[in-house]
């Protein structure tokens, strides 16, 4: 957060994927950031549990979120519920890895630590006798509200949250009520081994935007073919030899620098 600043909203961690809903300043920051962070984390968690290589098997996607109150309440709402909609755990506050539930319900920061790697080693190889927690810095992750809720008090956007976590938890109660079933609990999730796999695993491709309403979703598709169709026309255009050509802005043109937003 501190080499790009984008404003983060919301995230959770599952055990086989992640979500983030944030607000960056323009389509470079985000790039950057997704390739500090993925970076980074593969290689955390390959160290951990001894893999080699990339964890990922694709890139990431981004979906952009309509200006919508409802589409961003709704994208909000769609990742508190990890964790409780699967089964796993009875409220999205008990899941035992990354969520931001208890944070943006408390108002109480994500606590996490950094360990410098580059440093740790330097020391070994100079002979140290040194632990990686000695090469720690802790960091402070605030969440931010929704763009939609910017103009609020915080005391009434936190309790919008609160409401939609009591929210899910009813409806959790009702489903394991209906199905005569129960949660697995945060002791069990932790207990898996990190190759299990449910074998249910959804494979449904994203949609393009995140809309609260048919116009809106029409408009943004709209404007990316605009976007592609402006794109592909000046990479072509360059492909011949073209220099003048003028890319649309925010985006990466080809065998060019990046082309910042007005």
């Amino acid at each position: 957060m501190e080499l790009y600043p984008v404003r983060l909203h919301a995230v959770v961690v599952m055990s086989t994927h992640f979500h983030l809903l944030l607000s960056p300043e323009n389509s470079q920051q985000l790039a950057q950031f997704m390739g500090h962070f993925n970076g980074n984390l593969s290689k955390k968690v390959g160290r951990l549990h001894s893999w080699s290589g990339s964890m990922f098997e694709r890139r990431y996607q981004c979906i952009p979120i309509s200006d919508e109150p409802a589409a961003q309440q709704d994208r909000l709402r769609y990742l508190l519920q990890h964790g409780s909609k699967e089964g796993l755990v009875l409220s999205p506050r008990d899941w035992p890895g990354v969520h931001s539930a208890k944070a943006l319900c408390s108002g109480q920061a994500i606590q996490g630590a950094w360990i410098h790697r580059t440093n740790y080693w330097r020391a070994r190889n100079r002979g140290d006798d040194v632990t990686p927690s000695e090469f720690g810095t802790d960091y402070e992750i605030h969440l931010e509200p929704l763009p939609c809720w910017a103009h609020l008090d915080e005391a009434v956007w936190r309790r919008f949250v609160r409401e939609m976590v009591h929210e899910i938890e009813r409806e959790t109660r009702a489903q394991h009520q209906r199905h005569q079933t129960a949660p697995a609990g945060a002791t069990s999730v932790c207990q898996r081994h990190p190759h299990y796999s449910s074998g249910r695993q959804k494979r449904s491709p994203p949609p393009l935007v995140h809309a609260a309403t048919s116009s809106m979703r029409a408009t943004m598709r709209e404007a990316h073919s605009l976007f592609l169709s402006a794109y592909r026309y000046a990479t072509e255009q360059v492909k011949a030899g073209v220099r003048s050509v003028s890319f649309p802005p925010d985006c990466f043109p080809a065998r060019l620098p990046y082309s910042a937003p007005a």
